[in-house]
């Protein structure tokens, strides 16, 4: 039987670059990622380690990873059972892109470790461009020739753009028309945390007051987005809420991160289960109230409710795309060494230290 390696491939020209040792040091085998968690000491070590599985297209050893020291078994309480059962789902990206048009600030989150939550953002923004929102804000984006090249490249930010959705995400957003800006705060020996929450927002401030007819989409990450007491009480406030402060004006913030699959199904929350979905959902109730976490939670406006993946050829169903990639397959005997990555480019962007489009 002649063994096939697939890889799930978007619907362009690609360039197809199979290198036993690969030279962009940002992508890394799997034994190497994990010969580098067993010699590392520092308590993290496990949050790089399910990072750089996530930038090798490895999304389910990134959830597993992570669950080393980031995962606890979840309980419910029979009051935060029977509250949730007063909402019904409805499909997450309709329900944001109806709820957009009469918004000016949203916010987003996602788990770095977790590419399906790029994909979800990519997937808003033709809709949300079509409602107006013309600023897309990437705390991990440090280029000033992006909105003229079109496109990412290794050196264009943090090494969360070096994972092919982020990658997707802001090609989408260039294509649709979208500026792209970089709120992240400036390290200097001495800052904070509080401080970066505070430069982010001062940074996001900016630019809003310089376009006061704009609407704005901010991808962050994890407690940025709170609009209660951040988890790091250090912050006193996290950066969505001073963004509130310092613009008056209140963002619908998405939170994609308490409800999202983790590498082991013990450590889902039960919410999952309950839900019954078979895509991301919002959950509402009669009122029209949205689903934000426990009864009194202020953390942000709604949680996104995402379904169990399922996998084909050993890869998450989503990254289909709702049938926007194919299949490539390949054969075995076309490679001569192993280990090896797969990589998949656009058209030009590989000779220009561009990012893969896909990575297995």
């Amino acid at each position: 039987m002649k063994l096939t390696l697939t890889t799930v491939l978007v619907l362009l020209i690609f360039i197809i670059n199979l290198n036993a040792q690969v030279s962009k040091e940002n992508y890394k085998f799997s034994g190497d990622i994990e010969t580098c968690m067993e010699k590392d000491t520092v308590p993290w070590r496990f949050q790089y380690g399910a990072t750089y599985y996530s930038i090798c297209g490895n999304y389910r050893k990134a959830l597993q990873t992570w669950d080393k020291t980031m995962s606890k078994v979840p309980s419910l309480t029979a009051q935060d059972s029977s509250y949730f059962k007063e909402f019904k789902p409805q499909d997450a990206k309709e329900y944001i892109l109806n709820c957009s048009k009469n918004e000016k600030l949203i916010i987003i989150n996602e788990a770095h470790n977790n590419s399906r939550h790029r994909v979800f953002t990519k997937s808003l923004l033709k809709g949300l461009y079509k409602n107006g929102y013309r600023f897309l804000g990437i705390e991990a984006l440090a280029d000033t020739l992006i909105n003229r090249r079109k496109f990412p490249v290794l050196k264009s930010g943090s090494m969360y753009i070096h994972e092919s959705q982020y990658a997707n995400l802001i090609k989408e957003a260039l294509d649709v028309g979208f500026t792209l800006f970089n709120y992240e705060y400036k390290w200097v020996k001495g800052k904070t945390q509080k401080d970066r929450e505070i430069e982010e927002a001062e940074n996001i401030a900016k630019v809003m007051v310089k376009n006061p007819n704009a609407k704005f989409l901010i991808h962050c990450g994890y407690d940025h987005l709170n609009e209660g007491i951040p988890g790091i009480k250090e912050w006193e406030k996290a950066m969505a809420s001073r963004v509130h402060d310092l613009t008056g004006i209140n963002p619908f913030t998405i939170d994609q991160i308490p409800c999202s699959e983790k590498g082991d199904l013990k450590f889902n929350t039960p919410y999952i289960q309950m839900a019954d979905i078979k895509k991301p959902s919002i959950m509402v109730n009669a009122q029209g109230k949205l689903y934000n976490g426990k009864i009194g939670s202020e953390r942000g406006d709604c949680s996104i409710i995402f379904p169990v993946s399922t996998y084909i050829n050993q890869r998450p169903n989503w990254l289909i795309l709702d049938g926007q990639r194919k299949a490539f397959h390949f054969t075995t005997n076309s490679i001569s060494e192993y280990p090896v990555l797969v990589m998949a480019y656009r058209k030009d962007e590989f000779e220009q230290e561009g990012i893969p489009a896909d990575v297995i």
